[in-house]
């Protein structure tokens, strides 16, 4: 296993070499042929206890791989699928201890009008999805310098209403150039577009890369 983190500047990847296994004592998922992921949003997608949480803790350097080895060129962060603050504290307040970069702070608090987060209301009487946005919000915002960052969503979209989905989707795709987001899911239309996505089934970890492919499509290879 390698993983190095260039300067800002740099270009992001991940590199999944033959033989990376994954999982705890047994495999969950193994990869047999080379897959190398760039800038661009990339979903990983299996069904529930595949090894997609396991992938994203192993690629951050969090457990060890069973098996091979990997490459991670890029600032890694790695947003868990619950990241839990303060039940008091606002999300105006979370945004401005964590977003760093005045730019990005105004942006980010700009962005939450958006997507009609309440920046008020304390972080403990907020919904699901709207705790969601929080979250989601630091990992759009939380650096100053973005080119050259690897980003691992596990399930963000949970919670979220088809408007907020959509809106972080846009804004993804305008940033497609700078970051790499690694994104778990469980789409919830066929027509929702999936140009990459990595695919755990059968335990083997797969990647399918088609500009055109849809979820729809995509599923068919889930078991």
């Amino acid at each position: 296993m390698k993983t190095t983190s260039p300067a800002a500047d740099k270009a992001s990847g991940i590199r999944l070499q033959p033989g990376l296994r994954i999982g705890y004592r047994d495999a969950l998922a193994e990869v047999h042929e080379e897959i190398h992921l760039s800038a661009g949003t990339h979903y990983l997608l299996g069904r529930n206890g595949r090894g997609k949480t396991t992938l994203f803790r192993t690629l951050c350097g969090l457990i060890k791989p069973l098996g091979g080895g990997f490459q991670v060129e890029g600032r890694c962060r790695f947003l868990a699928e619950e990241l839990m603050f303060d039940r008091e504290l606002n999300a105006r307040t979370i945004l401005k201890c964590l977003v760093t970069g005045k730019r990005q702070l105004r942006e980010a608090l700009a962005f939450a009008e958006v997507i009609e987060l309440d920046l008020d209301k304390p972080f403990g009487k907020l919904s699901t999805g709207n705790k969601r946005k929080v979250t989601l919000l630091l990992a759009d915002f939380g650096t100053e310098g973005k080119k050259g960052e690897v980003q691992m969503l596990d399930e963000p979209f949970t919670g979220l209403d088809a408007q907020t989905r959509q809106a972080f989707l846009d804004r993804w795709t305008a940033n497609d150039d700078e970051v790499i987001r690694l994104v778990s899911a469980h789409p919830d239309f066929d027509d929702m577009q999936v140009p990459s996505a990595l695919v755990i089934c059968d335990k083997v970890l797969t990647h399918h890369q088609n500009g055109a492919a849809t979820w729809g499509e995509i599923r068919t290879f889930l078991n």
